[in-house]
């Protein structure tokens, strides 16, 4: 730091601000001591920085699998806005046994700052006490859940507007192929989903239920496709959605023509399904930016706050209106 300092011409002072992105250096000093940094190789030691501050500058993520897509896309999303911070990110997934505490207790033992906990792993963390002292921020979550900041998309207007959708198409109604049972998302998709139902004065149809995974979902509309009377479905998300057209696929019914179906996520191949799918867009990338935020302001004693993040619907080929027989 001192041979950064005699480089720059400055102070080691303001090389420490410079390092610990401080906002009292002006402009000019801070590209000066950074391009100095730069010449010389300096690198921050995050060891010693931890032993200074009582931070590592890491941050942890509790996650139950990483098979969905959704999943995948929030770790992903949290590990660039954590990079963009400068902090490392460390993942735990629960497995089978969904041992939220030992999760806890890994991270706690790794020194992590605090933690992000996604979707199906938050209903366990919300019954469990962490370590004391590990700030937490989960994604999806009831409002008003004391001590975490809270981040999540909304739901529950991303299954009205699907819903809306489909029904404004002219569909009489719309099935629904929900996801499983204990997950925050699932139930909110599916609250908003009988709203809109209910709004339209039309009765919800008996729920077919996956647990997000496309080969559930196929199992779950086996009966769906075989009812000629359904011509509209509103999946949870977009691999419930790709089950549910293999499911009308091999009943010999023809998507759009005779079954409109929508997603929900919009994940990276949703527009080369066949056909390209009806959906609803997570905004994934503001959703990991909300979460770290939030986050980092829980370690820094400010407050983290309740972040609902809109949805939009992408509308695509594989929903049109009913054949007229």
């Amino acid at each position: 730091m001192a041979d950064v300092a005699a480089a720059a011409g400055v102070s080691g002072q303001t090389v420490s601000r410079v390092v610990n992105s401080s906002p009292r250096v002006d402009p000019a000093t801070r590209a000066r001591v950074e391009a100095a940094m730069a010449q010389l190789g300096y690198r921050p030691h995050r060891a010693a920085r931890a032993l200074r501050t009582g931070r590592t500058q890491t941050l942890g993520l509790v996650v139950s699998t990483l098979a969905s897509v959704g999943n995948s896309r929030m770790l992903q999303a949290v590990a660039d806005a954590a990079a963009a911070r400068g902090y490392a990110l460390t993942v735990v997934t629960l497995g089978a046994a969904a041992d939220v505490r030992g999760a806890f207790e890994r991270l706690s033992d790794q020194g992590v700052d605090g933690a992000v906990v996604l979707n199906e792993a938050t209903a366990a963390a919300l019954g469990t006490t962490g370590p004391r002292g590990l700030r937490l921020v989960v994604v999806d979550a009831p409002p008003g859940t004391v001590g975490v900041g809270i981040v999540q998309s909304d739901h529950a207007e991303g299954a009205r507007s699907a819903t809306t959708h489909l029904l404004g198409l002219g569909h009489r109604t719309v099935h629904h192929v929900a996801g499983p049972e204990g997950s925050f998302a699932a139930a909110e998709r599916e609250r908003g989903w009988r709203e809109a139902l209910a709004a339209a004065g039309r009765t919800a149809p008996a729920v077919a239920r996956g647990d997000w995974t496309a080969a559930s979902a196929h199992s779950a509309s086996a009966s769906l496709a075989r009812d000629p009377a359904v011509t509209a479905v509103f999946a949870a998300n977009d691999q419930s959605a790709l089950g549910a057209i293999r499911a009308f696929a091999e009943a010999g019914r023809r998507i759009p023509e005779d079954v409109s179906i929508v997603g929900f996520d919009d994940i990276a191949d949703a527009a080369d399904y066949r056909p390209p799918l009806t959906t609803v867009r997570q905004d994934f990338d503001r959703l990991g930016e909300l979460a770290v935020s939030a986050l980092v302001a829980g370690i820094e004693d400010r407050a983290s706050g309740f972040h609902v993040v809109p949805t939009t619907l992408v509308v695509r080929e594989s929903s049109a209106p009913p054949l007229t027989r």
